[in-house]
Formats: structure tokens, C-alpha cells, sequence
């Protein structure tokens, strides 16, 4: 059973930086596009990032693409995403997801396989 586990979430003061993580099992990695969903209390989840297969390919959510990194290690089945300059509105729920469609893909639906999450709090 595929499975995508999540690290690296806390808490940090607006400004700050945090780095979290997303470890595949039983996965094929190196031919699944990755991506970073987030979701907030009352909120839909919403796109932060992608990165193809290679990692040369990499896509953005417009509220992140001067703040965040995303990146990928194919050896050890691991993205990342680098979160720099953090505000208290990017406080959510960051999980990972694995699909076979392009990094440009946005909606949900278009991954198959999902992390559970790790928590991200930005405080004022």
C-alpha cells in the first residue's frame, strides 16, 4: 500500500522559516508529479506547489512563488518544501500528493495518492 508521510510541520513567528517533508513508500517514485496542498480551518484545500518528475519542472501558487522552494530527491523518495518568509495566513494543514498528471496541474482530483498532513502554524 502506497503510503506518503509528512514532517517537519510546527510552529514558527511570522517571518521565519520552516522546511517540511513528505517520505514516499511503495511507490514508484520518479514517475509521479508531487505536489503541496494546504488547508485551513473553514477553508477549501487550495494548491501551494508542484515539481515534475525530474524536478526540472516546478509550478507555484501566486500567494507562495517568492517565499517557498519545492524541491525532490528521487534516491530517497522525499519532496520538500522550503518555506521562507511565513505568514500567520499560511497556517494550515500541508499535505503532500503524488499524481501522473504535469507539475501544472492544479485540482485535487488530478493526484492519486495523499499524505495525511502535518500541521504549519504561523504566529503574529
Amino acid at each position: 500500500q502506497v503510503q506518503l508521510v509528512e514532517s517537519g510541520g510546527g510552529l514558527v513567528e511570522a517571518g521565519g522559516s520552516l522546511r517540511v517533508s513528505c517520505a514516499a513508500s511503495k511507490l514508484t517514485f520518479d514517475i509521479f508529479t508531487m505536489a503541496w496542498f494546504r488547508q485551513a480551518p473553514g477553508k477549501e484545500r487550495e494548491f501551494v506547489s508542484a515539481i515534475g518528475r525530474s524536478g526540472a519542472i516546478t509550478t507555484y501558487a501566486d500567494s507562495v512563488s517568492d517565499r517557498f522552494i519545492i524541491s525532490r530527491d528521487n534516491a530517497k523518495k522525499t519532496v520538500y518544501l522550503q518555506m521562507n518568509s511565513l505568514k500567520p495566513e499560511d497556517t494550515a494543514v500541508y499535505s503532500c500528493a503524488a499524481g501522473v498528471s504535469n507539475p501544472a496541474e492544479r485540482l485535487p482530483r488530478a493526484y492519486n495518492f495523499w499524505g495525511q498532513g502535518t500541521q504549519v502554524t504561523v504566529s503574529s
